[in-house]
């Protein structure tokens, strides 16, 4: 556990979240995990993360749901939500983008990059504040 900047992850695929929990937690980042949309929105309830990451196809509801749940929560409406997805067609990220999501972050993620992408979110989120 580090000092960093708490980012929740949200993601069902055990290996897709060991990896992007591990880069993150190797490049400073406090991680929190959820495995189900409904868990990341309560998660997001009660830690207030400084950023979410998103899968968008999760048991139980999806990524869209959970981030209307989080938008509609006063505690958690401006946290920005990013959606990780391995939905890669220019008309999914669009729709991604429409619906209210931050930004969008292609999986499989590229380590080297990863961390540098978290941390440009974070900045935009801080300036938009």
């Amino acid at each position: 556990m580090t000092d960093g900047p708490l980012v929740l992850l949200v993601e069902d695929n055990p290996r897709n979240l060991k990896l992007a929990r591990d880069v993150l937690e190797f490049a400073g980042f406090t991680v929190a995990v959820a495995g189900s949309g409904e868990d990341g929105v309560a998660l997001a309830a009660s830690a207030l993360p400084a950023l979410i990451l998103m899968d968008i196809q999760l048991p139980g509801i999806d990524g869209y749901a959970a981030l209307e749940q989080i938008r509609g929560n006063r505690a958690t409406a401006n946290i920005p939500v990013v959606a990780l997805t391995a939905f890669a067609m220019a008309r999914d990220r669009d729709r991604v983008l429409s619906s209210g999501f931050d930004g969008y972050l292609e999986k499989p993620i590229n380590v080297r990059e990863f961390p540098t992408e978290v941390r440009r979110h974070l900045h935009e989120a801080e300036g938009q504040r």
